[in-house]
């Protein structure tokens, strides 16, 4: 039986749209977290609001037009109404919104922080499963690579990276692991406990051998 563990990728903060500025020379906009609203009839408008970076000129992202107001829920609409942070942050990671904007987000721009437990040699050694699961959980798709949460999580350098999937050791989603393979919330990344444990103790031979011969 595999032993799942958690990665939590947490953004701090939404992506930047690329778009030229007519006040001034930015080509850079900050989301708000602030909706407009404009009701005309039964009918509605929803913009979420970014801000110029540097004049604060703003510039209104679609998220409906023209919708009926019975189509949304009352719950929905309300957190339009109140400027609702998580689903003001739900439209600008929101790549269809964006793309139907004829936007495009500056996705390195997100900064993060993830969230995982740290894993020994001892540690895996003492496990009887041949495999290691690990599920990411992310509530946003901001384009990150799979390979950049596996190298932070695991401790891994890019060489010891690299012999860890040409030994075809990593799987993610059921399927041999590729470096540009970019993940979703609740992807599932399954290691081998053998070949992991041979990628640690590379180096460390070496050290301790130096260290006896010094002794």
């Amino acid at each position: 039986m595999n032993t799942q563990h958690i990665w939590e990728v947490k953004a701090k903060n939404t992506p930047l749209l690329k778009k030229k500025c007519n006040h001034c020379n930015s080509d850079r906009f900050q989301c708000s977290d602030k909706f407009r609203l404009n009701a005309q009839k039964k009918n509605i408008d929803i913009w979420l609001i970014y801000r110029c970076v540097k004049c604060n000129n703003t510039y209104n992202m679609m998220v409906f037009s023209r919708i009926r107001t019975e189509s949304i829920s009352k719950e929905i609409f309300n957190k339009f109404s109140e400027n609702n942070m998580e689903i003001a942050w739900q439209y600008a990671f929101s790549q269809e919104a964006i793309r139907k904007n004829n936007a495009e987000a500056d996705w390195e721009s997100v900064e993060y922080e993830i969230s995982f437990q740290n894993l020994t040699v001892e540690s895996l050694i003492n496990r009887e499963s041949d495999m290691i699961s690990f599920q990411i959980q992310c509530p946003f798709d901001f384009n990150m690579r799979i390979s950049t949460v596996i190298r932070t999580c695991l401790g891994l350098s890019l060489s010891k990276l690299n012999l860890l999937l040409a030994s075809g050791a990593v799987y993610f989603n059921e399927k041999p692991l590729q470096k540009k393979y970019k993940f979703r919330n609740g992807d599932i990344v399954d290691v081998n406990r053998q070949e992991l444990i041979n990628i640690y103790l590379i180096g460390k031979e070496e050290v301790f051998l130096n260290t006896a011969d010094d002794e």
